[in-house]
């Protein structure tokens, strides 16, 4: 019950990564955890699927690359939770093309969830945070931020997420706040299915633990920094790819 008490958002959270770490917050005792995503039909049922009785979880529809949204969605949700200790940045999408073929559409939107979402989102809550001198963000960024083909968007961005997490943490360390990143390989979520098999398998090879990785093992990682066993961890990004990136 590591996180009894406390309250928390988690973005992009209507299945995958999102809906894990949802509902490994449930597990660690979290009072109350709101989940965001676009699919507003899918969060909630994704919310009352973790939470059954139906005082904990709330969904709410939130494009977080709305500014707009994202404070009417926050404002909501700090006058039901009265604070809110806890932000992970877990929303973003993919527009994969190679850079010559690459459109600015496709450039655009990848830039406006992955960097501007997250910018968005902390804009909301840091002001609380500093002024309750508590808090726990995790932003999700990607080991593609290393490099990979096809990906420029994609990798730029989450790029973009490991520098703003290393210089947030910096200006909120003598807040008590931390701010830290986790950097994922290939995990085993929908939008990796639809990968063809072929090329699943030199996925797989090119990981020493020569298997996926599951949601549950990154929510494992970001619970570990939104609870206070983190107090001292700040501004790190922690790749979880099975060796594949030591």
């Amino acid at each position: 019950m590591k996180l009894a008490g406390k309250y928390a958002v988690v973005t992009g959270a209507a299945r995958g990564i999102g809906a894990a770490i949802a509902l490994r917050f449930i597990e660690d005792g979290i009072e109350g955890v709101a989940l965001l995503d676009v699919d507003e039909q899918s969060v909630k049922e994704t919310a009352a699927k973790i939470d059954t009785s139906g005082k904990r979880a709330f969904g709410f529809k939130c494009n977080v690359a709305s500014k707009e949204e994202v404070a009417s969605v926050f404002e909501s949700i700090l006058k039901q939770f009265g604070r809110i200790d806890i932000l992970v940045n877990n929303a973003g999408v993919t527009r994969d093309a190679m850079f010559h073929k690459m459109t600015d559409e496709q450039w655009n939107t990848v830039i406006d969830v992955n960097v501007n979402g997250v910018y968005n989102c902390c804009k909301a809550v840091v002001p609380s945070m500093r002024e309750q001198k508590y808090g726990k963000i995790v932003n999700l960024a990607s080991v593609s931020a290393f490099g990979n083909i096809g990906q420029t968007n994609y990798g730029a961005s989450k790029a973009a997420v490991i520098g703003f997490t290393k210089c947030l943490a910096k200006e909120l360390a003598r807040n008590n706040c931390t701010v830290n990143a986790i950097a994922p390989s290939y995990i085993n979520t929908e939008m990796l299915q639809a990968v063809p098999e072929n090329v699943m398998a030199k996925f797989i090879a090119a990981i020493p633990a020569n298997r996926l990785g599951e949601p549950s093992e990154i929510a494992s990682v970001v619970s570990f920094l939104s609870s206070d066993d983190s107090s001292f961890v700040t501004g790190e990004c922690i790749v979880v790819s099975g060796g594949s990136h030591m």
